[in-house]
């Protein structure tokens, strides 16, 4: 079972994607797809962690989410991907930059590749997987070219993943909507 948890900023994605996987009697592994390079992000991931049960196993994994989840799913096991949007950033930016000098920093990563396998592998999953996703496309057209880029390909992701998913969630403001599935 694949579900879509979807909405804005602080809108209570990955607090009901913590209920979902806490109520469903499974062991629950979390992936995480953060990299932790700024006080800031820190500081998110913590609050996080502090969050979580002590039972679940984290894995940390920024780039390569189709391989983990392959290797983690399991029947009468929870996995949960926070989230979609930060793995997203990670890959375009090991596909097409580093920082000042625009660099590659991860041979053999590309965007087109990670978003085929992770397509690819999400249908035949066993157990629950629980996806948790940034919608950015509500806002102002970002005024660079990598931002608008961005946007359109978390676009394409969201719509992608929700076409392979069995349930979709909007989320606003603490409140879960089912866009998909019952």
């Amino acid at each position: 079972m694949v579900t879509l948890i979807l909405g804005g900023a602080r809108s209570g994605k990955s607090a009901f994607a913590e209920q979902q996987a806490s109520r469903g009697g499974h062991e629950v592994v979390y992936i995480a797809t953060a990299e932790l390079k700024d006080a800031e992000m820190q500081e998110r991931v913590r609050h996080h962690r502090e969050r979580r049960p002590g039972s679940w196993r984290t894995t940390e994994e920024p780039l390569h989410l189709a391989r983990t989840l392959a290797a983690e799913a399991r029947e009468k096991r929870c996995l949960i991907v926070d989230c979609l949007t930060l793995w997203l950033t990670n890959v375009i930016l090991a596909d097409q930059f580093d920082g000042d000098d625009g660099g590659v920093i991860r041979p053999g990563v590309t965007l087109e590749d990670e978003r085929a396998r992770l397509l690819g592998v999400l249908p035949s999953l066993p157990g629950t997987i629980l996806l948790v996703s940034n919608e950015v496309g509500q806002g102002l057209v970002p005024a660079n070219p990598l931002g608008r880029f961005f946007v359109d390909e978390s676009g394409r992701l969201n719509q992608a993943i929700a076409r392979v998913s069995d349930r979709v969630y909007w989320m606003v403001a603490g409140c879960p909507m089912l866009a998909k599935g019952v």
